[in-house]
């Protein structure tokens, strides 16, 4: 798997584990072979939502979508599943891009692999999903450049968040499994302050202790006068690392915490050998009415490539109840 193209962490069996641990979530693991040599794979995970199962792959298949027969046989393999087993709707999520650069603006470039995947899907009768589970767009940042280069790519005003952060006394250290409580309790300070909800500690426990016993995970926690005030939890495979959780304190916020985190995990990622740093997330519409309209504004800063992908499709392997479940369905719940 690691060494597949678009090869992502939500595709790895410490995923599927924690999935099936945390979220009653089945997982079933496909190999693709041709001439003996594995090609493609595929972490499929399976619910039961009442009398009903559903399908999921997570940001996979993986596998060079360039080579439209392998993603030919590797989806009819997945629709002949879906139809043997009952499933209402099958969905993936490819780490496929489709464009990049701002919609309609001179940077906006069309990946003819994505475009030629969509046709592909459609043809096969699989429709865009209307719910979309991972974020679409975000913003990754080449890897591939030096230190020096990729620092003089960011805003000016990026630059000098940067290093006001260490004028002003904050320090960065590698958080260990032992700091998991201290992770969780500035996560709640967050989410309370920016009004998103979160899960029991024990879901993020199992989740990070997991995966930085598995090598997969790395966190870092901004300090000052010795007191914890942010982190960063990232999440890394293949040739990618993932910003997947940032937290900070009320507290000690003008110090720029959360932009020294940023730099460490960068420059961490790069001497790790990975090629690019994905911070995971960035708006559907590229206006403010977007809820990820903000954090945005921080992200752009870094000067990522702003990166769109194909999105999330769904095969009704049973049409009926297929609608029944995405639109029938809540339409008579949102009536009670």
């Amino acid at each position: 798997m690691r060494d597949l193209p678009g090869a992502h962490v939500l595709q790895t069996w410490e995923w599927g584990e924690f999935k099936r641990e945390t979220g009653a979530w089945e997982p079933l693991r496909l190999a693709f072979e041709r001439g003996g040599q594995v090609l493609a794979m595929a972490s499929l995970l399976t619910r039961k939502m009442g009398p009903l199962k559903v399908m999921y792959v997570s940001k996979g298949p993986a596998l060079d979508f360039t080579d439209m027969e392998l993603a030919g046989q590797a989806l009819g393999d997945l629709e002949a599943r879906a139809r043997r087993f009952g499933i209402v709707w099958l969905k993936i999520d490819p780490d496929v891009i489709a464009a990049t650069g701002l919609p309609n603006s001179v940077d906006d470039r069309t990946d003819q692999t994505g475009r030629a995947l969509e046709r592909m899907l459609r043809a096969r009768g699989w429709r865009y999903s209307d719910s979309q589970v991972q974020f679409r767009n975000t913003l990754t940042i080449d890897l591939i450049k030096s230190e020096d280069e990729i620092l003089a790519a960011m805003s000016g005003n990026t630059r000098r968040k940067i290093r006001a952060a260490a004028k002003k006394g904050v320090t960065i250290r590698s958080a260990s499994i032992d700091d998991l409580p201290l992770l969780y309790q500035l996560y709640q300070v967050t989410g309370a302050r920016d009004n998103f909800l979160i899960r029991p500690f024990d879901y993020y426990r199992r989740a990070w202790a997991h995966f930085m016993r598995a090598g997969l995970a790395q966190a870092f926690i901004a300090e000052y006068d010795g007191k914890a005030i942010a982190h960063v939890i990232l999440f890394h495979f293949g040739r990618k690392c993932w910003y997947f959780y940032g937290a900070s304190a009320n507290e000690e916020r003008a110090r720029m915490p959360n932009y020294a985190l940023q730099w460490e995990a960068i420059k961490w990622a790069k001497a790790q050998g990975y090629a690019s740093y994905d911070m995971w997330g960035a708006p559907d519409e590229f206006d403010a009415s977007d809820s990820l309209w903000g954090v945005y504004q921080f992200k752009r800063g870094f000067r990522g490539q702003l990166t769109r992908h194909i999105g999330a499709w769904d095969f009704a392997a049973h049409p009926t109840l297929y609608y029944v479940y995405t639109q029938a369905l809540p339409r008579m719940l949102r009536r009670i």
